[in-house]
């Protein structure tokens, strides 16, 4: 897979329906349909709250769509080459078990910071693990040196189209399931589950409201889309959040071409908002969402007014993105203070 340039990226077309549903087909059988679970109601007269239940996938997170969507459409001779990426857990997974289903050598960079839950998946799928500094541009730097040192193709977590066509697919189920369907809140980190769901919304029922959420400590796609160019936090900041899944310390080229042209906001939610809808998703929904699968529940939660969604009419949708948490770590968050 050769890396668009920086114009190339923000000029070429978005990903489309054709790419989409090409998507949905390559997923059948792969990707679960996730289901939709309630999380109560905005008030007496507000819109109904649901979960989509993407943690409920094969490998616990969404990532499993992209990943797969991305590596079936190799050639022959660029499976022989087997593949690398980065990613600090859930991509890592879905690339992993992509690779597995379709007799792939699969390399993956991860960070020293990695739940160790992710790596242990990581590794029974087969795939081989390279350790790296928790900063996501180490990551990068050392899968490009893999992709030059050793020929591997590499797939990228977010910033392709193959990518981003694999994670629409949800929006597809979206539409499909919910003929009220009137917003959707999903996480953003590289950006890429965000474009494609925004992309698949958009283009079938241009009215539906899609908001990005992102930790108000790893928020570098808010302040990009604001000031309209790619911000670059460092990764001492993104990776104060709790939420790994979103460290990412910039969005990529091909969502920010997205993102700007299709999500209508970005707002944030605190730590301890993640933490207390940790708790909540499984309180009230029965389901495990790891902190970066909470992030969108937590805006469905406490921060709908400022996502315009209070007084929506009908169905709101958050995102629950992925459940690989470790067992210590969810005792902790199931005691969460709930904010007031």
């Amino acid at each position: 897979m050769t890396a668009p340039t920086a114009s190339s990226a923000v000029d070429a077309p978005l990903v489309g329906l054709d790419a989409i549903r090409d998507a949905a087909r390559r997923l059948d059988g792969i990707a679960m349909r996730t289901p939709l679970l309630a999380f109560g109601q905005s008030g007496a007269t507000g819109p109904r709250m649901l979960l989509k239940a993407e943690s409920l996938q094969p490998v616990g997170a969404f990532k499993i769509r992209g990943a797969y969507n991305a590596i079936a459409q190799l050639s022959v001779e660029e499976r022989a080459r087997g593949v690398v990426t980065h990613s600090s857990g859930n991509h890592a997974q879905g690339v992993a078990r992509a690779a597995k289903l379709l007799g792939v050598r699969a390399v993956i960079v991860m960070p020293s910071d990695a739940p160790e839950v992710k790596r242990r998946r990581v590794a029974a799928d087969g795939a081989e693990i390279v350790t790296v500094g928790p900063a996501s541009s180490e990551r990068e730097v050392m899968a490009d040196h893999l992709v030059q040192r050793d020929g591997l193709v590499l797939v990228p977590p977010y910033d392709d189209d193959r990518i981003i066509a694999g994670q629409a697919t949800i929006g597809l189920e979206l539409i499909e399931d919910l003929a009220d369907l009137a917003g959707v809140l999903v996480p953003i980190g590289g950006g890429g589950l965000a474009s494609g769901i925004a992309a698949a919304v958009k283009a079938l029922k241009p009215g539906v409201r899609v908001v990005g959420v992102e930790p108000e400590l790893a928020a570098d796609a808010q302040e990009s889309l604001r000031t309209g160019r790619i911000v670059r936090w460092e990764a001492s900041r993104t990776g104060r959040t709790i939420a790994d899944g979103t460290r990412s310390q910039a969005i990529g080229k091909r969502p920010f071409a997205h993102l700007s042209q299709l999500l209508d906001d970005v707002v944030t939610v605190t730590e301890a908002q993640i933490a207390a809808a940790v708790r909540l998703v499984a309180e009230e929904a029965r389901l495990v969402a790891e902190p970066s699968g909470a992030v969108a529940p937590a805006a469905a939660r406490f921060a709908l007014r400022e996502a315009a969604m209070a007084g929506l009419s009908g169905a709101v949708v958050a995102i629950v993105s992925g459940g690989n948490v470790d067992p210590d770590r969810y005792r902790e968050l199931l005691a969460s203070p709930v904010p007031g």
